[in-house]
């Protein structure tokens, strides 16, 4: 019995915890990426031991009703069909304990949802773009602006992962407060980032704000979660967590390779160059 039951969990491994030590998704994962940060820890201590709990007792309890009910009022053992209309009780029970249990869940459930619409000062700002199919970035405040597009698998690189490895990549500081600016050139898009626990539509003409801090080093993934076409599943999102020397190290560098003023230097002359043709 004991040899049978560690082969259960053996198996059972990895589709509980198999990303649980990953910043980005596994084959047959069931359970959420490791979490990055507060807001995301706040999130998995909120579906693990409020969510399931309640879900698991309520559907045994009902399996348990329908079951009993089942057996207990069967054709062969009551010969007469009962003649109850209603029970006053049952009524006010089976009112009154959905309500507690929804005011049990919305205690933490408002109080996530506030830490996550409430945004610190930003020590960090980024403006995220939607495109079909691409994701553009600007650094407002260092002067900063590039354009993040898919690693086609025929230039992937060893340990880049499929469908999530992108050319440019965005840089943040471990610790820092991180407010993402998010909206859409086009149609509809979503800046998901599961580890930071952030998802947020991107629409076009308007603006909308979201924050992380995370709390480790890595590389961490995310995808467009907004069907918008053809390449919607082409649309990745990847975000280099470091130290702050390598973050300000990486911003020298990007200064000089993504400089705004290059860009709009560059866009005027080909309008020109369009105007003389």
């Amino acid at each position: 019995m004991t040899k049978i039951f560690k082969i259960i969990c053996l198996f059972s491994l990895p589709f509980f915890y198999g990303s649980a030590f990953a910043n980005q998704p596994k084959d047959w994962q069931l359970g959420f990426q490791k979490a990055a940060s507060k807001g995301m820890e706040d999130i998995v201590w909120f579906h693990d031991y409020m969510l399931l709990p309640i879900i698991t007792a309520i559907t045994i309890f009902v399996l348990f009703l329908l079951l009993y009910t089942c057996v207990r009022y069967r054709a062969s053992r009551n010969k007469i069909a009962s003649t109850t209309s209603h029970n006053t009780l049952i009524e006010v029970l089976w009112t009154l304990i959905p309500c507690l249990i929804l005011i049990v869940m919305a205690v933490p459930s408002f109080k996530v949802l506030y830490s996550q619409d409430t945004i610190p000062k930003a020590d960090v700002t980024i403006k995220a773009i939607g495109y079909q199919w691409y994701w553009g970035y600007e650094y407002p405040d260092e002067n900063i602006i590039f354009d993040s597009y898919m690693i086609e698998d025929k230039d992937l690189k060893e340990n880049q992962p499929r469908l999530l490895s992108v050319d440019n990549e965005v840089y943040v500081p471990v610790n820092k407060v991180i407010k993402v600016m998010i909206t859409a050139n086009d149609v509809l898009h979503a800046w998901a980032l599961p580890s930071f626990g952030v998802k947020r539509d991107a629409i076009p003409g308007r603006i909308n704000e979201t924050w992380f801090k995370a709390d480790r080093t890595g590389t961490f993934y995310g995808q467009c979660s907004e069907l918008c076409g053809i390449k919607h599943a082409f649309m990745p999102i990847t975000v280099n967590v470091v130290s702050e020397d390598q973050y300000n190290q990486w911003l020298d560098e990007a200064k000089v390779k993504f400089a705004k003023e290059d860009l709009n230097n560059n866009i005027k002359i080909a309008k020109k160059i369009k105007e003389i043709k």
